[in-house]
């Protein structure tokens, strides 16, 4: 089975690829490695907004996180022309916009991890990672996800 399929079978569709919003780009392809801008949580109503123990839930902020995901695999299916050019996912950096104190930033993040597994497999889809709290992100996002990723040769 494909990766597009795979993400057929989750019942997924990878959705439209923001553009840039400012002077940069949203993926860098150098040697065998793919380095990913950071993408914040989307869907189809717009940015999935709010604070992690504010007025947001873990759930709601692990949604958020998976959103993050599909959105990546759109930049890197424009980049590659294919997932199947994805040899390994190396790592993922994600920030959650929460209040002061919030303990569960990893419980929020697995929504991306878990997506990567889930379409890739174990093998080349976990990763090593970072889940960190911050303040504030662009937009009032909930979560923001960078990854860079390993391809095949061509």
């Amino acid at each position: 089975m494909t990766r597009e399929e795979q993400l057929a079978e989750l019942g997924l569709t990878l959705p439209g690829i923001p553009a840039p919003g400012g002077n940069y780009l949203s993926a860098k392809r150098v040697g065998a490695l793919v380095y990913l801008a950071g993408v914040v949580s989307t869907n189809p109503s717009g940015v999935m907004s709010g604070t992690i123990g504010q007025d947001r839930s873990v759930s709601y902020g692990y949604s958020a996180a998976r959103a993050c995901a599909l959105t990546q695999l759109a930049v890197l299916k424009r980049e590659l022309g294919s997932l199947e050019a994805v040899a390994e996912i190396i790592s993922v950096n994600g920030y959650v916009n929460a209040v002061a104190g919030f303990e569960e930033s990893p419980a929020v993040i697995n929504g991306a991890s878990d997506l990567l597994v889930q379409v890739f497999g174990e093998e080349v889809g976990k990763h090593v990672r970072a889940a960190v709290c911050v303040i504030s992100l662009p937009r009032n996002a909930t979560v923001e996800i960078q990854m860079t990723v390993r391809v095949e040769a061509p």
